[in-house]
C-alpha cells in the first residue's frame, strides 16, 4: 500500500522535486495521489492504495490540524487494539481507517511508542509546530525506505529511483556493489545502486529537526517470546491468528500458491476458519518442464481442494523476452533472482481479481526450510570429518554441481561455511571479510545462520522482489509467516530446538493433518525458471542473454569482482554450473542500460 516520499531543505529546487518524486512512485498506490508544502523548505506526498476503509480521510499524505502531517506504506495489523487503547484515552476517531490509528498513535506516542505497531511499515511523520519529523521502517524490513542525506539536505522514498528522478543529485551507479550482487543478487543492505542513495535498515528511526540535524536513532528489536512453547498446538494457533489479521481487508485478496507448504497451509487455515474461497494464482510452465518443476501440479491440487478460483500464469522463453523490456522498466533495484519475474507475471495476471496478494514469505527463514540448512546441520554434526573431505573433493571436477559447491563452500570457520552455503558460489576468502561484517553476532552458529537469512537475504531478495513485483502492478503483498508471534516463537526457540525441529515441522505436521501429506513430503523446489534448460534449448533467449551481459561487460567488466569478469566474457562456458549467475548479470545488465537512457 502507497508510496511516500519527503523532501526537506533543497530551497526552490524542493518543490518541483517532490513532484517528480510522487510521479515516480505513482504505481505504488494508483488510487490516489497527492503532496503538501509544509514550509518552503520542507514538502511532502504519498500515493494510495485503497485497501482498508475505501473513503477518502486516508488519503496521502494524511494531515491533522494543519500540524501532523504523514505519509506511510503498509499495513497495520493490531490497529484496532490500538484504536480502543486511544479512545480510553479520550481520543475521537473520524474514519475506520489503519492510517488514522497509526497517525493519532504517533501524535500520542511519539517514537518511543513505535515499538507498539504490529504490521509493514514505512513512514514519514511531521510535527509542524515542533518542527520535527521522524522517520522509520518495521523491524522485518517488509517494507523498503530510501533515503538521500548531504549537510543539512535529507530526502526520503519508497523507492531508490524516485531520489534519483528528482533531478537534485548525482545519480552514478555504486560500483562497489558488484560485489554483493555477484554472490548474494542484491547490494549491501545499507547501500543502494546509486552511490548518493543508502537504505535505511530494517527496524531504524531516524528524528531530525527542520535544520536537517539528527536529534535521536532507534532501533526496533524484536524479542523471543517469554511464554514456554508448547509446540505444533500453539504454532497453529498463532498461525491462525496471522492469518486471520494478514487476510483482512476491504478488498479482494488472493494467494500466491506456489505449490509447497508454506502456501498451502496459509490457504487451508483462511479456509478452514472462515469458508471463504479465494483467487489463487501461481505458475506453469510447458508441459516438457513440468516433470522437473511441479509445483503448478500441486497448487492445482490445493486450489481444487479448497475451492478456489485457480489462475495458472503460463511462462515460457518467449513470454519473458516479450515482457522485458517492461520489467526492466519496473525495477526499482537490480535483484538477480528469477523469482521476480515471476512474481511480476503473477502480479500482472492478479490485478485483474485482486488488490491484495498473500504469500509464504518467511518461513524457510524462521523455521529452517532451505537445503543449505540441512546441509549446515549436516556440516555442524559432521564439521572434522567434511573439512578433510573436502579437501579430497576439490580435486575430483567430476563431483556433481551440489557436491562440488558444498566442497568448496565448506571451511574451518562456521559463519564463512554458512555466507558460502547461502551464496551463489564460493566468496573468495580477500572479500569474506565484507560480508562477515553484516553476520549477526554472539550467537550460537545455527541461530546466526538463521538471523543471517532472516535479516540479510529476507529483507534484501524475498522480500524486495515481493514488494517490488507486486507494486509495479498496484497490488499490495502481505506475508503472514512474519507476524510478531511467529518471529517472537522462531527466536525463542534455542539452538538445539532449532537443530532438533529439522526443516518446517510444525507447518508439515499441520499440513500432514489436513490430508495433504503428500504435498507435506515433497522435495523442496526452488520458486524459479528454467533457466538453464532455456539457455541450452531456446536460441533466441540465450542469444538475448549473452548480448546482454558481453554488452554490459564492455562497459563496466573494469570495475567487475574476478569471478563476475570471467563468467561475463564467455557466459556460454558456464551453462551447466553456473546459470543462476547468467541469470544473475543478465538483470543487472539490463537494468544498467535502462537508467544510462
Amino acid at each position: 500500500m502507497c508510496g511516500i516520499n519527503l523532501v526537506l531543505n533543497f530551497s526552490t529546487a524542493g518543490k518541483e522535486a517532490i513532484k517528480l518524486m510522487m510521479e515516480s512512485t505513482r504505481h505504488r498506490g494508483p488510487d490516489q495521489s497527492s503532496w503538501k508544502s509544509i514550509n518552503p523548505n520542507l514538502f511532502i506526498a504519498g500515493n494510495r492504495l485503497k485497501t482498508v476503509d475505501l473513503g477518502d480521510w486516508a488519503n496521502q499524505p494524511v494531515c491533522i490540524d494543519d500540524q501532523y502531517f504523514f505519509a506511510w506504506n503498509g499495513a497495520l495489523y493490531n490497529s484496532e487494539e490500538l484504536r480502543n487503547q486511544l479512545l480510553q484515552d479520550g481520543v475521537s476517531f473520524e474514519s475506520r481507517s489503519d492510517s488514522e490509528v497509526f497517525l493519532r498513535w504517533l501524535i500520542q506516542k511519539r517514537e518511543r511508542g513505535i515499538g507498539d505497531l504490529e504490521g509493514m511499515f514505512a513512514f514519514t511523520f511531521v510535527d509542524k509546530l515542533k518542527k520535527q519529523i521522524i522517520v522509520a521502517r518495521d523491524e522485518y524490513g517488509k517494507k523498503p525506505l530510501y533515503y538521500f542525506h548531504y549537510r543539512d539536505q535529507w530526502m526520503f522514498s519508497s523507492e531508490a529511483r524516485a531520489i534519483a528522478s528528482s533531478g537534485l543529485i548525482n545519480t552514478a551507479v555504486d560500483v562497489d556493489q558488484y560485489l554483493p550482487y555477484y554472490y548474494s543478487r542484491h547490494s549491501f543492505p545499507d547501500k543502494s545502486f546509486y552511490k548518493s542513495i543508502n537504505q535505511l535498515a530494517a527496524g531504524e528511526i531516524i528524528k531530525l529537526d527542520f535544520s536537517g540535524e539528527i536529534l535521536d536513532t532507534f532501533k526496533l528489536v524484536t524479542k523471543p517470546c517469554k511464554n514456554e512453547f508448547s509446540g505444533k498446538k500453539e504454532f497453529k494457533n498463532l498461525l491462525t491468528e496471522a492469518v486471520l489479521r494478514h487476510f483482512q481487508a476491504d478488498v479482494p485478496v488472493g494467494v500466491l500458491l506456489s505449490g509447497g507448504v508454506d502456501s498451502s497451509l496459509l490457504l487451508h487455515t483462511w479456509v478452514e476458519e472462515t469458508g471463504i474461497p479465494l483467487h489463487t494464482f501461481t505458475l506453469t510452465f510447458e508441459d516438457n518442464y513440468l516433470k522437473e518443476y511441479p509445483d503448478s501440479k500441486y497448487a492445482k491440487n490445493v486450489a481444487k481442494k479448497y475451492n478456489s478460483a485457480h489462475h495458472e500464469i503460463l511462462i515460457t522463453p518467449e513470454l519473458v523476452l516479450e515482457n522485458w523490456e517492461d520489467y526492466l522498466a519496473s525495477l526499482d533495484q537490480p535483484i538477480g533472482d528469477s523469482a521476480g519475474f515471476i512474481s511480476w507475471m503473477i502480479a500482472k495476471e492478479a490485478k485483474k481479481y485482486v488488490k491484495i496478494l498473500v504469500s509464504g514469505a518467511g518461513a524457510d527463514e524462521l523455521f529452517s526450510g532451505y537445503s543449505r540448512h540441512t546441509a549446515f546441520r549436516y556440516y555442524l554434526k559432521n564439521k572434522r570429518v567434511l573439512l578433510k573431505m573436502a579437501k579430497i573433493g576439490k580435486v575430483f571436477p567430476f563431483l556433481s554441481r551440489k557436491a562440488s559447491k558444498m566442497a568448496y563452500a565448506i571451511d574451518e570457520v562456521e559463519q564463512i561455511t554458512f555466507l558460502n552455503f547461502s551464496s551463489l558460489q564460493r566468496i573468495p576468502k580477500k572479500d569474506i571479510g565484507t560480508f562477515l561484517k553484516y553476520f549477526p553476532k554472539g550467537l550460537n552458529p545455527y541461530k546466526a545462520a538463521l538471523e543471517w537469512d532472516r535479516q540479510y537475504y529476507l529483507v534484501n531478495d524475498i522480500l524486495k522482489i515481493h514488494d517490488n513485483a507486486l507494486m509495479s502492478h498496484g497490488i499490495e503483498g502481505r506475508a503472514p509467516y512474519l507476524d510478531k508471534g511467529l518471529v517472537e516463537l522462531s527466536l525463542s526457540l534455542n539452538e538445539e530446538e532449532h537443530l532438533e525441529s529439522g526443516n518446517k515441522k510444525w507447518i508439515k505436521e499441520l499440513l500432514e493433518d489436513t490430508g495433504l501429506k503428500q504435498l507435506a513430503n515433497r522435495k523442496k523446489a526452488g520458486f524459479g525458471l528454467p533457466i538453464r534448460e532455456w539457455l541450452k534449448l531456446n536460441k533466441n533467449f540465450r542469444d538475448k542473454v549473452f548480448k546482454e551481459i558481453r554488452d554490459f561487460e564492455t562497459k563496466e567488466g573494469q570495475h567487475f569482482p574476478e569471478e563476475m569478469l570471467n563468467l561475463a566474457r564467455k557466459p556460454s562456458l558456464h551453462i551447466n554450473d553456473s546459470f543462476l549467475q547468467i541469470w544473475n548479470l543478465f538483470v543487472l545488465a539490463g537494468w544498467y542500460r535502462k537508467i544510462q537512457k
